[in-house]
């Protein structure tokens, strides 16, 4: 599944979870939400049958690779030959990022530079030029690194479309191109590499909080904004399980990912409604925002999911909520760097990469809660073996 992204209204909005919004307001009659009461509505544009039901086999299917190192593994491997891009070592291998512009990414980029000082016999220079979240200064950015003495390119683009044709530059100069996380609407980069997807932790999130919440109860959808493809993915799959539920949506509101408008949607819901049974969230970055809400509201705390930034996976512990957090795992930023490792020795790798897709749960959230770490970090960040652990992080 790729991160593409449709609507994108500015690139400070495109940061959040590497995403671009429009500005709702933070009222549940607001135009850019669906009404109060008016359940899932119609299902998303970007809602592929075949595609999230390939999701959702991916949650139970066992990955191959090395034992507790999810970032190597891949789920359903299907391998391509890369014997032409071999080439003897040190190598020069650039990285042209979309942006460094929220903790996910700050977390994930830490996590890579680390993983290439592991590699320094191998890498010889590590080039990564931030784009700023910013499409023509990326498209500027991969052009320029084609004149560069690049080994290997690996990309994670800022918007899909537009990124296209220069991902394809880079492949007709017959350099390997890695893309990761997003991806672009191309086959010739020799892989590209993310989580199982959107419609994994939409699913997963959605089935918890209908099955902790009374038959028919109220339930408030929480999200960042319209348009970006992991995310319209993450609702179309919670869609899917509320429907069939037959739980009340009463709000599906977008929060541009702003903690204080989080506040106020919920806070509006909460005096709307009176009880609010289930929330439901499509990316975790503003979770502790809702919980405070009902916490000033004097309110139980519903059902609840987030994702594994530690802010929320420590409230969780601290309120001993109902809670779950699927995850889109920083570890990946790991894998590209042992990719084009692979792909410049001239070894096989799966093309797609699929890496596996953890969630965690009441059962295993003491194993992901760590006191030492900022808020902002993130519980899958697959770093703790890495050099500079944890003040690199911190």
């Amino acid at each position: 599944m790729r991160r593409a992204i449709a609507v994108v209204a500015t690139a400070a909005l495109l940061a959040l979870a590497g995403c671009a919004t429009d500005e709702p307001t933070a009222t549940p009659s607001s135009t850019a939400s669906q009404a109060a009461g008016s359940g899932t509505g119609e299902q998303s544009k970007f809602f592929v049958q075949a595609d999230y039901d390939n999701e959702l086999a991916l949650l139970d299917a066992t990955p191959t690779g090395p034992a507790g190192k999810p970032w190597e593994q891949v789920l359903n491997p299907k391998m391509v030959e890369t014997a032409k891009f071999k080439k003897s070592g040190p190598y020069k291998v650039c990285f042209s990022n979309a942006g460094l512009n929220n903790p996910w990414r700050q977390v994930g980029f830490k996590t890579m530079q680390a993983e290439v000082a592991t590699h320094r016999s191998q890498i010889k220079e590590f080039v990564h030029v931030d784009a700023e979240g910013k499409d023509q200064k990326q498209i500027a950015d991969i052009n320029d690194l084609l004149g560069k003495g690049c080994h290997a390119l690996i990309v994670s683009p800022n918007t899909t479309a537009t990124l296209t044709p220069a991902v394809e530059a880079a492949c007709q100069k017959g350099l390997p191109v890695i893309v990761f996380d997003r991806g672009v609407d191309t086959t010739c980069p020799v892989t590209f590499i993310n989580p199982i997807g959107g419609y994994g932790f939409g699913h997963v999130a959605a089935e918890f909080v209908s099955q902790k919440m009374k038959p028919g109860g109220k339930v408030l959808a929480l999200r960042i904004l319209p348009g970006v493809d992991v995310l319209e993915t993450r609702w179309s799959a919670a869609k899917v399980a509320f429907d069939k539920a037959g739980v009340d949506v009463v709000g599906v509101e977008f929060t541009d990912g702003d903690p204080a408008k989080t506040k106020k949607i919920v806070g509006d819901y909460i005096q709307r409604y009176g009880t609010i049974d289930g929330v439901w969230m499509d990316a975790g970055a503003v979770a502790v925002a809702a919980v405070e809400a009902f916490l000033d509201a004097g309110k139980p705390v519903p059902p609840i999911n987030g994702e594994d930034q530690l802010d929320f996976l420590k409230l969780w512990k601290e309120k001993k909520l109902t809670a779950i957090a699927p995850t889109y795992p920083t570890y990946q930023w790991r894998t590209p760097i042992i990719a084009a490792l692979k792909v410049l020795g001239g070894e096989q790798v799966s093309s797609p990469w699929k890496l596996p897709q953890p969630t965690i749960t009441e059962d295993n959230l003491d194993g992901y809660v760590d006191a030492d770490m900022p808020p902002l970090h993130y519980a899958m960040c697959g770093c703790t073996d890495l050099p500079g652990y944890p003040q690199r992080w911190k």
